[in-house]
């Protein structure tokens, strides 16, 4: 409801009252919309409130508040029309320049948009929301053949070159899983460079185009997944839509389902359940299941997107499905390298995830156990979400078992602090926070809130 100790006099009192915001609102709306775009920024809760009354925010917060009340009116409004200059920062869509037919030059005019902006772009890219974030994949899924990928012109690229490259793409890989954080960005980000240059300036055969076209499509996959888990999510997408454009150009339905399949976990994490549910079900279409393990991975997309909608059905049944793929007849032609990921510790894992979101609670924590004793070496960062996903089952359950939860917990903030970085995990963490703030009485909750709060602040 607006504020009733203010009149509509200036054009951002006006715009407020036509969307029923206080000031107290919109500085909630900004604050979260800074967080949700990887801002640092935070907001006064009054600060809005001098606005009303003719001040002009500081940069940020003028390009922030017209981008924020441009998605609540769903229409354009700049600052201009807010009566204030133009903000230091710009704020664009996420496919801003990645509008691009779904073509061998198509593919390249988006690689060379994405690499050459570079991870420190100083644009705010705003995040593709509702049917924005799900028409790339219906694009991907309707999109024909790209013919001959191969380039006449420039020294040659031989095909030895290209298995080199995806050897530096797996080791990327599985950096990641070991110790995830931002900071990998840059080096992802060169090496896509570096094969966009080759795609661009080098002579090649069909066979080895679409190699190396897979190739960034990973890293570029890859690249949107370090966003995702540090927060960023507006360049994540970004990455993800250029991402299934060298997909496609490399004939790759099972790398471009993938793709899809990472941004419909963004999607149930950011609160797009509806989207998150398409992107998966999209993805699953758009893959013929030759690999168990591919399929395996798609199906549990599916299953945690539903779980999101307390679909509990749909759930079971993609988990189950998801399981039957993953024990049944190894596929003959072999899996793709970047599937190495998916086992039964993997699965056991997404289904416990699955389960706590439907409540289920007992059989949540029987998978989650068993992800953690199937675990390998080498997962500090699953370790430590599947440990905080299973303190939260026994925090939250009818009746809780604070000493089992925390003891979960206090191993997970071990990793969380010494070893791994990722603003996913500590978000986890964060809420499994909230849900033992009622017990605070508690001596060891009070020292384990203590303890995890200086590592949680930068995420809240």
């Amino acid at each position: 409801m607006a504020d009733s100790t203010f009149q509509p006099r200036t054009p951002l009192a006006q715009l407020m009252a036509l969307v029923g915001w206080n000031g107290d609102r919109l500085a909630r709306g900004l604050n979260a919309f800074a967080q949700a775009q990887g801002r640092p920024e935070r907001l006064h809760p009054k600060t809005p409130y001098k606005w009303v009354r003719g001040e002009t925010p500081r940069s940020p917060w003028r390009a922030l508040t017209a981008a924020l009340l441009s998605d609540a009116l769903q229409r354009p409004v700049t600052t201009a029309e807010l009566g204030w200059p133009e903000d230091d920062l710009q704020c664009v869509s996420a496919i801003t320049g990645l509008q691009v037919p779904w073509t061998t030059s198509g593919t390249l005019r988006g690689l060379r948009t994405v690499t050459d902006a570079g991870p420190m772009d100083r644009r705010l890219f705003l995040m593709l929301l509702g049917a924005a974030a799900t028409s790339p994949a219906h694009e991907w899924l309707i999109a024909r053949q790209v013919g001959d990928t191969g380039r006449a012109s420039g020294a040659p690229v031989p095909l030895e070159v290209a298995d080199r490259l995806d050897q530096i793409a797996g080791h990327l890989r599985r950096m990641d899983d070991q110790l995830g954080g931002g900071q990998l960005l840059t080096l992802v980000h060169q090496h896509l460079r570096y094969v966009t240059g080759l795609l661009d300036e080098r002579r090649y055969s069909d066979t080895v185009g679409r190699r190396l076209h897979a190739t960034a499509a990973e890293l570029l996959r890859l690249a949107g997944f370090i966003c995702f888990d540090s927060g960023l999510h507006a360049r994540a997408q970004r990455y993800w839509v250029t991402a299934l454009h060298a997909a496609h150009t490399a004939g790759d339905r099972a790398l471009g389902a993938n793709i899809l399949g990472f941004w419909s976990c963004q999607a149930k994490d950011i609160g797009q359940i509806r989207e998150a549910i398409t992107l998966a079900e999209t993805a699953r279409t758009g893959y013929p299941g030759a690999s168990p393990k591919v399929s395996a991975i798609l199906e549990l997309r599916k299953a945690e997107a539903y779980a999101n909608d307390h679909a509990a059905t749909d759930t079971r049944r993609a988990i189950d499905t998801a399981f039957d793929t993953l024990t049944g007849a190894p596929a003959s032609t072999g899996h793709p390298d970047w599937a190495y990921w998916m086992d039964e510790a993997h699965a056991h894992a997404q289904a416990g995830y699955c389960y706590l979101r439907l409540g289920d609670h007992s059989r949540a924590r029987a998978h989650l156990r068993s992800g953690l004793r199937l675990q390998g070496a080498g997962y500090s960062r699953e370790g430590a979400l599947r440990r905080v996903l299973l303190a939260t089952s026994y925090v939250q359950q009818e009746h809780p078992n604070l000493d089992a939860g925390l003891a979960q917990a206090h191993q997970a903030l071990d990793t969380l602090t010494g070893e791994v970085d990722s603003a996913r995990c500590l978000g986890h963490l964060s809420h499994l926070v909230d849900h033992l703030t009622p017990h605070r009485r508690s001596p060891e909750v009070r020292e384990f809130i203590d303890r995890a709060r200086p590592l949680m602040s930068p995420a809240r």
